[in-house]
């Protein structure tokens, strides 16, 4: 019977995941899962890229954490459409409450939807919400370990970045380890450097966000002819 019971739930999130899904496409919005443990830096980041990215793209975003706003009123407070999920507990973020945020936005008057999600390095990887692309977040501050520690984080991601570069001269991070097994467990991922501090890499991170909307939206547009044709 708990063995139902599960499923059940899990059924339930999978149905609302798809759903939420459907319509972010059917608005042509594209949708960024950004994660990494507490502290990381996905606030930080968030607030240095949306500078580069409102001038050509509509953006919104979705806070995930436990407890207040404090993130959303950070990112509202650059002008960006922001709303907060507050988990009161639970580890991730599930398609009800996507559900329930996307309620809350204008979604014809977004182009790129991120969602920064609950600072955790197990749960919320094992939770698709709908996203197009996954944005993984590690500091230096963290050590190169995670990436063998935490895998199912690091092994789906379509880029990791590594942030707090500016600190490598005084902690003690192997840079050639991290390479080498993020390299391993995820060949195919983008592997970039930041320092939301001194901005050193914003620019690629940018571009990298830029590739994918545009990717997205040219598979979309392909998916659209051959459907019709």
């Amino acid at each position: 019977m708990k063995i139902d019971i599960n499923q059940r739930i899990l059924s339930a999130h999978e149905t609302k995941t798809a759903q939420n899904k459907q319509m972010l496409a059917a608005k042509q919005i594209v949708t960024i899962n950004l994660m990494g443990s507490p502290g990381a830096g996905k606030t930080s980041l968030l607030e240095s890229v949306m500078a580069l990215l409102s001038p050509t793209l509509r953006v919104a975003v979705i806070e995930g954490d436990l407890f207040t706003t404090k993130d959303a009123e950070r990112v509202a407070a650059l002008g960006i459409p922001a709303v907060q999920i507050n988990t009161r507990g639970a580890c991730h973020l599930d398609g009800s409450m996507m559900e329930g945020a996307l309620g809350q936005l204008d979604l014809d008057g977004i182009d790129l939807l991120i969602i920064e999600n609950i600072g955790n390095l197990v749960c919320p990887a094992e939770f698709d919400l709908g996203e197009d692309f996954r944005l993984c977040l590690l500091s230096v501050t963290e050590g190169e370990d995670k990436i063998s520690k935490y895998p199912l984080m690091f092994k789906d991601a379509n880029a990791v970045v590594l942030n707090k570069v500016d600190l490598l001269p005084y902690v003690d991070f192997d840079r050639e380890q991290f390479y080498q097994d993020l390299i391993l467990l995820n060949p195919k991922a983008t592997i970039l450097e930041l320092s939301c501090r001194t901005a050193a890499g914003l620019t690629e991170l940018v571009e990298w966000i830029k590739q994918c909307v545009a990717a997205k939206r040219q598979e979309r547009a392909q998916a659209a002819i051959q459907e019709k044709g």
